[in-house]
Parts: structure tokens; C-alpha cells; sequence
């Protein structure tokens, strides 16, 4: 499977996302950067986490209308996988790809921190690896990471199973309503999710958590 990982000014987590793509798809992603309006042939788009464009305004604002992200639009569209993890969640939320919006953490206060989730649907292509109702550990660090989403809206991505991981075990780090850590679109092809699954793919991170997700986009067979 071919991906691509998104480039922006500000994000720090890229080259844990490389390696993972990398070490476990066995081969290294492709890089987009901010100014593209053309993206190659892949399976898989990735946006990481970090800081982009330094948070101003609204985190993930200026990165969601810079002219690579209409292109991965466009892709997803057509069908093709697209996955934003902490930063890159609140860029596909800033962008349209998928409902709700991240608010500052109930805390007012950066977290850094392992947390238990749940796995509340199996049956994506990206969570397909793992069993319904799974729990599983996995880092987070953000500081607006509180899911929120109107009464309606909730209601929908509820009822419809977009909602595919939960803050499990009384580990909620940021106040997301109803415990929402991860959604997905309603086509099932666009994932964004708070917690960092690739920083707990091998032993040598503590654990390996996270491998099963990229196992799972990825096409390897559990």
C-alpha cells in the first residue's frame, strides 16, 4: 500500500509517523508539503501531530486552508484513506473532513500522558485488527483536545458508529464529551484521533498498542 505523509510549518510528530509507516508498511511515505495542489497516486494520506503554523487563531486553522488540504479533499473523496492524529485531527476538523470541533481541555492545562481506550468500533479499516470493546494504551499530549459536538451532530456520528475510540477507564485527559478520543467520517475513510498510536508500535516504546491501527490501514492481516 502507497501513502503519504502531509508536511506543515509547526509540526513535531512527522518523523515519528514516517518511522511507523515505514517500519511497518516497509516502506518510507511519500512527503506533501503545504503548497501542493497535486498529490501522487497513494492509498494513504497522514497529517501528524504538532503545532502547525504555531496554533494561531485556532488550532489547525491556517493548515486547514492552505492549498494542500483542498487536494486531500479531493482525494477523500474519491474514496482514498485519510488519517489526522492530534494536530492533524483538529486540521480535519478545521477543514470539513469530519463534524464536531476541539475545544481547550476542561483542565485549561497541556496534558502529556498514557491513556486507556476503548475501542468502540472494529469494523473500519482502521480498526479492523482490533476486537469491539478492546482496551488499549496510548499517549496523549495536547492541550485543546475536548471533543465537542452539537446535540444533533452527536446524535448522528452516535447512532451511525463514527465514533470509534473512547477514553476508557476513567482516563479522559481533556473533558471530550461522551469520552470521544477518536471519530471517523461517514464514508468510513477519514480517521482523526487525539492519542498517538505511532509512539507505541515496538517494545522499545513499552508496548505496541498502537502497531495494530497501522496494521490495519495498511492491509497487514492480524
Amino acid at each position: 500500500m502507497k501513502s503519504a505523509i502531509v508536511l506543515l510549518p509547526g509540526l513535531n510528530r512527522d518523523r515519528d509517523m514516517i518511522a511507523a509507516l515505514t517500519k511497518i508498511g516497509g516502506k518510507a511515505p511519500a512527503t506533501i508539503w503545504e503548497t501542493d495542489t497535486e498529490i501522487p497516486d497513494v492509498d494513504l494520506i497522514v497529517i501528524p501531530g504538532g503545532f502547525s503554523y504555531g496554533d494561531y487563531l485556532r488550532c489547525g486553522a491556517i493548515a486547514a486552508r492552505m492549498p494542500v488540504m483542498r487536494a486531500v479533499a479531493e482525494k477523500a473523496e474519491k474514496g482514498v484513506m485519510v488519517m489526522g492524529v492530534c494536530n492533524g485531527f483538529q486540521i480535519l476538523l478545521e477543514a470539513g473532513l469530519l463534524p464536531g470541533a476541539l475545544m481547550r481541555n476542561a483542565s485549561l492545562r497541556f496534558v502529556c500522558r498514557e491513556v486507556k481506550l476503548q475501542v468502540a468500533n472494529a469494523n473500519t479499516a482502521f480498526t479492523r485488527n482490533y476486537q469491539p470493546g478492546q482496551i488499549i494504551r496510548c499517549p496523549v499530549a495536547h492541550h485543546d483536545g475536548n471533543f465537542f459536538a452539537d446535540p444533533d451532530t452527536l446524535a448522528r456520528i452516535e447512532g451511525e458508529g463514527q465514533v470509534v475510540f473512547r477514553y476508557a477507564e476513567n482516563t479522559n485527559p481533556n473533558g471530550s464529551i461522551n469520552d470521544i478520543a477518536g471519530i471517523v467520517s461517514a464514508k468510513g475513510n477519514v480517521l482523526g484521533l487525539m492519542p498517538h498510536p505511532e509512539n507505541l508500535i515496538e517494545k522499545a516504546h513499552g508496548g505496541i498498542d498502537g502497531r495494530a491501527l497501522f496494521e490495519g490501514v495498511l492491509g497487514i492481516a492480524a
